[in-house]
């Protein structure tokens, strides 16, 4: 058995290691390190709430507006305030927004890129891979940036800024849309669709959204397999076996996305459990945080986050990253895209991963469909804006309390956990989406989600970056700021 140790990653947010001990040619066991740490849950202790704010969304500069909703979620639940109409629809747009560029991002600039390392040249669809995906001067990747360009200009006009916006708070949203500006937003929303119809998937929206099973995904493909990057990308699948690569725990969490006025959710909050083949509901008390392997304090044992304890520990000796463990009833989750859309009962994805597992060609694909999906709903949004209504209400926050604000970052489930006492931040608790996923071992040994993924991994002779260990790491999308938070 050999060891070896992967990292930095390129094309990932933030800092990576992963050790892996390698037996026949395969990754027998693996642990992530989260090499980094920031202190956002100590910098918050001892301010005034609203300070979380600004301070929250500084988090992460690529997913700062889905850091803003957990934040006046939380501060909302505490003042007991509920965002009007235009509020709630104005601060699902910047979310959307935000998680959307994100898929684009991810599948344009930190995914494909991997097909156009030389290893695979021999591979019949490699020509068209740097061709299209090569960094900085492959075509797909050009148009790509330049349509995230100018869909992130949707939240300049709803925040006023990206990233760090600062409109979103717990009566709602500070900045009002009039009805000249709600048709420039419509015009770019139509704008990114009609990218992602002509490069993406080379079909209507709808028609990707409508596909209700891997046959019919395998029939669309076959009408023109040189058609669009989704199609691409399914050529490279079939080819280079992605479908099962990097296999997951097998259970799924989604706080839910995108609430209306009524409390209902455009996306489900719950679990999908694979093995039982069903959604079962959450429960947040069953949450724990394992600090056993992480560079912090454990001395408390296993912690719900409203009671959680962030407190550095660097010389522990059976520590290996600076990320705590989060279980559910002692479980290991999987979280992100895959979560969302397997909870809302999309059929294909059921069904890809009743086949297949969460693997990388499953979460891939759950991020494609979730843009084909969001689009149609965000150019319904803005139709449902009210121009002469209020988007936000003025709201007292008590100087005792605590609350849990929950949203969908692009990664997955994003929770903030707050107490107030004497009208000061006594403890703010993140559990962010790359927390569940790169989780290290728990108390009982048991590994987390991703170190679960690349056991079994291929290894070529010779290889230092094992490239399967590569496609399992990015489909899940790492954030690993947001991780140490």
């Amino acid at each position: 058995m050999t060891r070896l140790l992967v990292g930095p990653f390129n094309r990932v947010e933030g800092d990576l290691e992963v050790q892996l001990d390698i037996d026949d040619g395969r990754v027998r066991s693996a642990q992530v390190n989260a090499t980094l740490y920031r202190g956002f849950e100590q910098i918050l202790r001892d301010h005034p709430p609203l300070d979380a704010l600004v301070y929250a969304p500084r988090v992460c500069g690529i997913c700062s507006v889905s850091q803003s909703v957990a934040a006046s979620r939380a501060l909302a639940a505490l003042a007991g305030v509920q965002a009007p109409h235009n509020g709630l629809v104005a601060t699902n747009l910047m979310a959307a927004t935000e998680n959307l560029a994100d898929h684009l991002s991810h599948f344009y600039l930190f995914f494909m890129p991997d097909f156009v390392r030389p290893l695979y040249a021999e591979r019949p669809w490699y020509a068209a891979a740097v061709a299209r995906y090569t960094p900085h001067s492959g075509s797909q990747q050009r148009l790509a940036l330049a349509a995230r360009k100018r869909w992130l200009d949707l939240i300049g006009t709803l925040g006023g800024k990206w990233p760090h916006t600062g409109s979103v708070h717990p009566g709602g949203s500070t900045r009002a849309i009039d009805p000249a500006e709600r048709l420039r937003l419509l015009t770019r929303v139509r704008e990114f669709r009609q990218f992602l119809e002509t490069e993406l998937f080379a079909a209507p929206l709808q028609r990707i959204a409508d596909l209700g099973s891997e046959d019919e995904l395998w029939a669309w493909y076959a009408e023109a397999p040189e058609h669009g990057d989704l199609r691409h990308f399914l050529r490279i699948v079939l080819d280079a076996g992605l479908e099962h690569l990097g296999q997951g725990p097998g259970l799924y969490l989604s706080y839910g996305a995108y609430p209306q006025e009524d409390g209902a959710l455009t996306f489900a909050r719950g679990l999908w459990d694979s093995v039982l083949d069903q959604a079962l509901p959450l429960e947040l008390d069953s949450i724990r945080e394992d600090a056993c392997h992480a560079w912090l304090d454990d001395r408390g044992g296993p912690l719900h986050p409203a009671q959680g304890i962030t407190e550095p520990d660097p010389d522990k000796p059976a520590a290996y990253t600076w990320n705590k463990a989060p279980r559910l009833g002692g479980r290991v989750l999987e979280t992100g895209a895959i979560a969302r859309q397997l909870i809302s009962a999309q059929p294909l994805l059921r069904q890809a991963v009743a086949r297949c597992g969460g693997s990388v060609y499953t979460r891939l694909l759950a991020r494609l469909l979730e843009l084909a999906r969001v689009v149609p709903l965000m150019e319904s949004w803005l139709l449902a804006l009210r121009p002469a209504e209020p988007y936000y209400v003025a709201c007292e926050l008590p100087d005792e309390g605590s609350a849990v604000g929950l949203t969908e970052a692009a990664r997955g489930a994003l929770g903030h956990w707050l107490r107030v006492e004497q009208g000061r931040i006594a403890s703010y608790q993140i559990i962010a989406p790359t927390t569940w996923n790169f989780s290290p071992r728990d108390a009982q040994g048991i590994p987390g989600a991703l170190e679960q993924a690349l056991e079994g991994a291929p290894v070529r002779p010779g290889e230092r970056t094992p490239v399967a260990v590569q496609h399992i790491v990015r489909s899940f999308d790492p954030c690993m700021v947001c991780t140490v938070h």
